[in-house]
């Protein structure tokens, strides 16, 4: 596509999704007349509003009206009546990745983040070193931080941050100097065919990297580190152990669950380092993060204290609340067998009397492909409660439902207490009725499972 600087008004179908919104508040940072459509208005559609957008509510072919660009997020289908308007009267029409790579293109430090697992947390980790170190970084994130405002961040100085996702093979329209690639694993498989096909993207995504480039992996993952070898860029490695050029020695847990380490780089010590956010997974992040931001130029020291102080971004082990009785609820966006399992670790290591997971399918397509990994992933949780299947995208012509799932989790875990409901309602209801002082309750899942959390403190303060 032409520079971004070509075009005056960008019409954004989609606008109100965590990826687009974000490149949408860029645009108008930057002077741009944006408009957008989205049929579910909410929060970030007003925040937008707030900020001089057009947003319309509805999809409809007169609402491209004056658009010298039409933008789409990946949750549109083709046959979207404004990008058929726009395709008959000659408006150019591009993916949000192919704007997100022309923007990456206007600065000479440019950060994707990759991987199944972990993008958002790793992502927020960088852009927050660069922001303390004064480096005034632009950020987009597909999670709200706290520190930020929101998802986003325009910043004025040389450095751009961002989340480079796989899914549609979004990943392969950007062009960062610096990639690092987290994990890889089975997912989308309503776009990939099989983990094969997954890898082979991944592959191409690290042999895009420019000759001065440089790829930060996690050569533990057998996956990452057969697509590492023979690359003509800069590689360098991060893992749990001395094999990889950062690492991580030591590790402990505090009695709030919150992990410490000491911090080396090829056999140095280059510090001790206490999390403020829990679980092993999030060491590894740590360690991306530094790996990135060292070689960026980055003070070690500077690295460390704010890898101390983060606090993690909503919808990430987030805290929501304590009930009356003692049953303390966090929310979590975990929706893949490998994050659950993860996060169900990293909530081992706070105090509880019972630990309940109250889950919720994020899609048809990917609760049918990895059902049997599902019904494996909820061993370290006692009970487990199963909301129905959050559809996204998607239509159930697979004739799914949640009900299934729970029955087999049930029989391969016959001594686990496992429910399925219908309605958040009953979800709530079965908490508050059931729930001991001192369990530890997460609301889990890439959908709206998170608002049980807010139903349950809800109904436990009016009693």
């Amino acid at each position: 596509m032409q520079k971004l600087s070509k075009y005056r008004h960008i019409h954004c179908v989609g606008i109100g999704g965590i990826g687009l919104s974000a490149i949408a508040e860029v645009f108008l940072k930057r002077g741009y007349w944006v408009s957008g459509s989205d049929l579910k208005p909410g929060e970030v559609t007003e925040r937008l509003k707030a900020q001089g957008a057009l947003i319309f509510s509805d999809h409809d072919e007169n609402n491209i009206q004056g658009a010298d660009l039409v933008v789409y997020s990946s949750a549109v289908s083709t046959d979207n009546p404004e990008l058929a308007a726009a395709g008959r009267n000659g408006i150019p029409i591009v993916t949000r990745a192919e704007v997100l790579g022309a923007l990456m293109k206007e600065f000479n430090q440019s950060i994707a983040v990759s991987g199944t697992h972990g993008k958002t947390t790793t992502t927020s980790m960088i852009s927050l070193i660069l922001e303390n170190s004064g480096c005034d970084p632009t950020v987009l994130i597909g999670g709200n931080l706290s520190a930020f405002n929101g998802n986003v961040k325009v910043g004025k100085g040389d450095f751009i941050v961002t989340e480079a996702c796989e899914y549609m093979d979004s990943f392969l329209r950007l062009y960062p100097k610096y990639k690092i690639i987290l994990n890889i694993d089975s997912d989308h498989l309503d776009y990939f065919k099989d983990i094969d096909h997954i890898v082979n993207s991944f592959d191409r995504f690290a042999r895009l990297s420019p000759k001065d480039g440089t790829v930060i992996a996690y050569s533990a993952n057998p996956f990452v580190n057969s697509i590492i070898k023979n690359l003509s860029c800069e590689v360098i490695t991060f893992g749990l152990n001395e094999q990889s050029d950062y690492y991580a020695d030591n590790i402990q847990f505090n009695p709030s669950g919150m992990p410490s380490f000491d911090l080396f780089y090829r056999g140095e010590k280059l510090g001790f380092l206490q999390l403020s956010i829990p679980g092993e997974h999030n060491i590894v992040n740590a360690l991306a993060a530094t790996a990135c931001c060292r070689d960026l130029g980055i003070d070690t020291s500077q690295i460390i204290s704010t890898l101390s102080s983060f606090s993690g971004t909503q919808r990430r082990f987030d805290i929501i609340g304590v009930t009356k009785s003692g049953i303390r609820i966090i929310d979590d966006y975990a929706h893949h067998p490998t994050e659950i399992k993860a996060t169900l670790s990293a909530a081992m290591n706070l105090p509880h009397k019972n630990l309940w997971c109250l889950f919720q399918p994020h899609t048809y397509t990917r609760t049918i492909a990895l059902f049997d990994e599902f019904a494996q992933a909820f061993r370290l949780a006692d009970k487990v409660i199963l909301a129905e299947i959050y559809a996204a995208r998607e239509k159930n012509i697979y004739k799914i439902s949640s009900k299934e799932l729970a029955t087999e989790i049930k029989h391969v875990n016959p001594d686990k207490e496992v429910y399925y409901f219908e309605s958040f309602d009953e979800i709530a209801n079965f908490i508050l009725n059931n729930g001991e002082p001192g369990d530890l309750v997460i609301t889990m899942g890439a959908g709206d499972i998170y608002k049980v959390a807010e139903i349950i403190l809800s109904k436990d303060l009016s009693q």
